[in-house]
């Protein structure tokens, strides 16, 4: 009888599993109340809807990353990766801060994160489509109603931007079906806290990237301040921490299997209602494409920086980005091998269409799914045609002469008739821009990765070629790797724009002055600008024409999931949203099932003493030692439910639970998240911190496509494991006394 009710309720939450799909917009909370109820969060949905209640109001978004307030004093708590950059920033050959982490002890001892870093508090979202689309006119299309669009966005954020203290966007959701201006509070002084020795917060590295069971202290503190009279400023040393109008509570106690969980963060892209075409399209060129890209891009790096530290310290933020990107990518390769979703996106469509064509009214939507799917085939041949070139263009140094160059071609228009990214509000960012690329920049690299790209470029198809490139550098498909790399050094040799300063300067400099310039790199960016406008051009004709046929097809099939009594949340895109969610394991293979917790122990039995699995000394000393604080559970196994979860008749129960009773260290949710939402709090129903999102499942990894909720599951850090190596294993005490700890 015990064997049969485990079974049941392992079932049980898997079946609640399966219904958590949703990346949440705030306001659409309030329609969720009976499924907030169903998996446990004792939060009223109507409150945590509200931007300026608790708990939403403590979350920050990086600009690329999720984080979260931990206290009155501006702490912030986020993943070790996305803190990397700060990390790297202040670290030298010399003084490797990534290699053997950082501890501030005090407020005074707190670095500077970059001049690039930001939080960013979001303190409002008002539905702006009216205003956007409602009155443009039928008969605008391509690149006129883009750049329509554009004009009206623009003047939402002007008249929002009147307090330079503040950073608005304006959104498109449901891929321009509806528009939202959004104002955040912008952060300037940003500084990094603490941090852990990299072989615990990468620990696994790139071989436990997306894996589970993992065992990672994926986690930073930053701290934001402000100038004394409490508005944000740049950094000064007069400045002091930022009280922010709330903070998390943090659960000493965690969480445990079928505990309802919240996470709220900036999820950055998913396709969930893109066509069966794409799928196609991304897994049989697209990703291939960026793969081998991929792998040629780190080959170079590793080669060009082999026995120099420095370089490789400059390069370690970018390495990390890429070999997640490209494990990403090859977990959707092998997802789309093992779960055919272009066949469940075609059975999707033709569900659609079904309903489509029971009513003469809904003959529209048939149409619309007709223009996309043609429009598609333009798209994709458009992407292709520029794919090589993008990458040819795509030197660091290059780079910065082409966006100084727009931005004064840019200067002798109007302010609000620039292109966004070229306006006077982007100049500050802009400047840091160029000021941390000597952080992230060795010559040497730079040249062997243009050189590379150009390698590549020239090989391709004459269509696929751009003739100014081409006639400005003498390409053409006999040139060898040698010339090219000759090439290449020869322009670097002769440009002064590896200077920081130097880059600097041309900032708001006439665009006479880049056409007289004897600087081989600024002359390459003034011969590719017609090139590169033309290009622009084409890129918003599309994005025109798919901005007036997507939100039709987007407008047909939340017409559909009405008519089943379902609503529907947009694809991510950068914003703040907000998943529900159980803490629960999942059947990884046949025969196969991942707990949902993972403990010390684990990671001390995986410690090789060889990267990337390296326990520091440390840490080895604290579990020998048994040093668990507070933090020891033995209720971690809890083998009667997920045996049942197998229905494979496992023996144990919960009298004789699995040996992983320990320190927790991560632990498992069916949380719906992607990229962005690193460093997303992980909350309990009751909205306290209870750990921070991290990863994927490798299964998962298909959910940017398709939510399969029977194996889609997120990787959170454990708070438990934060709070026992803030206080067993290195003296971080001194800021849980500005944290407010509850049971």
């Amino acid at each position: 009888m015990k064997t049969k009710l485990t079974i049941v309720a392992a079932l049980a939450f898997a079946a609640a599993a399966g219904a958590d799909e949703g990346q949440w917009q705030p306001h659409q909370l309030t329609q969720l109340q009976d499924e907030f109820d169903r998996v446990g969060i004792e939060l009223p949905a109507s409150q945590v809807a509200d931007l300026n209640q608790y708990p939403l109001n403590a979350v920050v978004g990086l600009g690329y990353c999720s984080a979260s307030f931990v206290s009155p004093k501006g702490l912030v708590v986020t993943n070790h990766h996305c803190a990397y950059g700060a990390i790297q920033n202040n670290s030298t050959p010399d003084n490797n801060l990534i290699a053997k982490g950082f501890l501030a002890g005090t407020m005074a001892g707190e670095l500077p994160a970059g001049p690039q870093e930001r939080l960013y508090v979001t303190e409002s979202v008002e539905d702006v489509t009216a205003q956007v689309t409602g009155s443009l006119a039928d008969d605008l299309h391509g690149k006129a109603r883009y750049d329509a669009i554009a004009a009206k966005r623009k003047a939402l954020i002007g008249e929002c931007e009147t307090d330079p203290n503040y950073r608005c966007s304006v959104r498109a959701f449901h891929h321009g079906l509806e528009y939202f201006l959004i104002k955040q509070l912008m952060i300037k002084d940003v500084r990094l806290v603490y941090a852990p020795a990299e072989a615990l917060g990468n620990f696994g590295g790139d071989i436990d990237n997306f894996e589970y069971p993992r065992h990672t202290a994926d986690f930073t503190f930053v701290r934001g301040y402000v100038g004394k009279d409490g508005k944000p400023a740049e950094y000064s040393e007069d400045n002091v921490p930022y009280q922010p109008k709330s903070f998390l509570k943090v659960n000493a106690s965690g969480v445990k299997l079928g505990d309802g969980v919240l996470v709220a963060g900036y999820p950055g892209r998913t396709s969930r209602y893109k066509l069966a075409d794409e799928v196609n399209y991304s897994a049989n060129w697209y990703y291939p494409t960026l793969l081998d890209t991929y792998y040629m891009t780190l080959d170079t790096i590793a080669e060009a920086t082999n026995g120099r530290e420095a370089a490789e310290v400059k390069y370690a933020s970018r390495v990390k980005s890429i070999n997640n990107r490209l494990k990403k990518l090859l977990g959707l390769q092998d997802g789309f091998k093992a779960t055919d979703i272009e066949g469940i996106k075609r059975a999707q469509e033709q569900q659609y269409l079904n309903w489509f064509g029971k009513e003469p009214s809904r003959q529209s939507y048939t149409v619309a799914h007709q223009q996309l799917q043609a429009l598609l085939t333009d798209a994709h041949a458009q992407q292709q045609r520029q794919f090589y070139y993008n990458y040819a263009i795509n030197s660091d140094l290059l780079n910065a002469a082409i966006r100084l160059y727009r931005l004064a071609k840019e200067n002798e228009k109007p302010d609000a008739e620039r292109e966004m990214g070229y306006q006077q509000r982007d100049l500050p960012m802009l400047k840091a821009r160029l000021q941390r690329l000597q952080t992230k920049f060795d010559p040497q690299v730079d040249q062997a990765l243009w050189a590379s790209y150009l390698a590549t470029y020239v090989k391709q198809d004459a269509a696929r070629h751009v003739a100014d490139l081409d006639k400005a550098l003498g390409l053409n498909s006999q040139i060898s790797n040698a010339e090219l790399k000759a090439l290449v050094a020869d322009i670097y040799d002769k440009t002064e724009l590896a200077d920081a300063d130097t880059r600097v300067a041309w900032i708001g400099k006439a665009t006479s002055d880049f056409e007289q310039s004897t600087d081989p790199l600024i002359q390459l960016a003034v011969a590719l600008y017609d090139a590169n406008m033309t290009i622009e051009a084409e890129q918003k004709e599309m994005a025109g024409r798919l901005a007036e046929v997507r939100p039709q097809y987007m407008e047909a099939v939340i017409a559909y999931n009405n008519a089943q009594g379902k609503p529907v949340y947009p694809d991510a895109n950068s914003t703040l949203r907000v998943s529900y969610a159980q803490v629960d394991g999942y059947p990884a293979a046949d025969g196969v099932y991942k707990t949902p917790f993972t403990s010390l122990r684990g990671l001390v039995a995986k410690h090789t003493g060889e990267k990337p699995f390296i326990a520091t000394d440390k840490v080895l000393m604290a579990h020998q030692n048994k040093a668990y604080g507070d933090y020891y559970r033995g209720d971690l196994g809890l083998a009667a439910v997920t045996c049942g979860l197998l229905s494979f008749g496992c023996e144990a129960t919960a009298a004789r639970p699995l040996e992983v009773n320990s320190v927790p260290v991560n632990f498992l949710s069916s949380a719906d998240t992607t990229g962005g939402n690193s460093g997303s709090p992980v909350m309990n129903g009751k909205g306290e911190l209870v750990g921070l999102n991290f990863d994927s499942t490798y299964e998962s990894i298909t959910k940017d496509w398709y939510f399969n909720g029977k194996i889609t599951r997120a990787i959170h850090v454990d708070i438990r494991y934060v709070l026992w190596l803030m206080t067993e294993v290195d003296n971080a005490g001194y800021l849980l006394d500005e944290m407010t700890l509850v049971q």
